[in-house]
């Protein structure tokens, strides 16, 4: 594996420490966990909670790899939201590793969200996050994701049943995507936070680095672009992230692909696929950043990357045996 060039310190998004913030008297601060099995609407409803996008989001299941804060407020609170990977039965090292990483987001949490699919009949995949939950003593919180699609009668049903295996709290029914019922469970969240001062300044909306955030919006089209013709055994690796003196943004990423027969389908004819992954991330960066943004990507086959404890570091993952 050849050596990433050094990666000098960006702009964070997050950063100053708890001590460094002030805040005015009377406010509240805590954290939310935010878990569910994969594609249930995590990601979704932590934008739509924070109020702007902070985690990306993708039709596909198990988008999101590493525990991500997003930061919410509501009048005097000021509400952290781990968005963690969805909870799956693991097979490989990152799944197991991206599993780890959602239970520690729900480690000490102030309240944790159990976001379910209500669309789904079938709820059997849940019996094991249900049982662990259970057991847990933070506040329980039931969210039925998507009821803009499914009818009321079956909701009913599934709260009842769903409340009482997982000893819950309280229930909401809502739709991350549409807002519905999302201004209520945010009410209700901040009502929940204890007293504290803010962790994190007014204006700061996730605990990402721009660096980082880069890297998961070329992850996102990667996933949008290429649907089902590349498996997930791909990384997008933050190479360099430099402020130019004309205040545009120079970001490299490595797009790391685990067989060569896939380069071919990364590329495109002609390199048109890269191109187009590369021109939609460049235009969101931009918008989200602020700036104007050179990006370049390049892609790379390493058959083991999933095996490479520099990259679960990269990505926000612990190194799990």
């Amino acid at each position: 594996m050849t050596d990433t060039p050094n990666i000098p310190s960006d702009t964070p998004i997050a950063a100053p420490t708890p001590q460094q913030v002030t805040s005015q008297p009377g406010t509240t601060c805590g954290l939310v966990a935010v878990i569910g099995a994969p594609n249930a609407g995590k990601s979704t409803l932590v934008n739509a909670l924070v109020g702007q996008k902070v985690a990306i989001v993708s039709a596909k299941a198990q988008t999101t790899r590493a525990r991500l804060m997003g930061i919410a407020l509501e009048g005097q609170a000021q509400i952290i939201l781990a968005d963690t990977p969805g909870l799956f039965e693991p097979r490989r090292r990152l799944d197991r590793a991206m599993v780890n990483a959602a239970w520690e987001g729900a480690q000490e949490a102030d309240a944790i969200l159990l976001v379910v699919d209500a669309r789904k009949k079938n709820r059997d995949y849940l019996e094991p996050i249900l049982a662990s939950l259970a057991q847990r003593p933070e506040r329980k919180i039931l969210v039925l994701n998507k009821v803009d699609a499914t009818p009321k009668e079956p909701l009913l049903v599934a709260a009842e049943a769903l409340s009482g295996e997982g000893a819950f709290d309280e229930v909401f029914f809502i739709s991350a995507l549409t807002g519905d019922g999302v201004a209520e469970l945010k009410t209700r969240l901040a009502a929940l936070m204890p007293e504290s001062p803010w962790h994190y300044p007014e204006d700061q909306v996730s605990d990402a680095s721009e660096r980082l955030l880069a890297a998961e919006i070329t992850r996102e089209q990667i996933y949008r672009q290429l649907h089902d013709e590349l498996p997930y055994d791909s990384v997008v690796r933050p190479e360099s992230y430099q402020h130019r003196r004309d205040g545009s943004i120079e970001i490299h990423q490595q797009i790391v692909i685990a067989r060569d027969s896939q380069r071919g389908i990364v590329l495109g004819k002609g390199g048109a696929k890269l191109k187009a992954i590369g021109e939609a991330s460049r235009k969101e960066l931009a918008n989200l950043l602020g700036a104007k943004v050179h990006l370049f990507l390049h892609v790379k086959v390493e058959e083991n990357w999933a095996e490479s404890r520099e990259i679960y570091e990269e990505i926000g993952l612990e190194w799990i045996k």
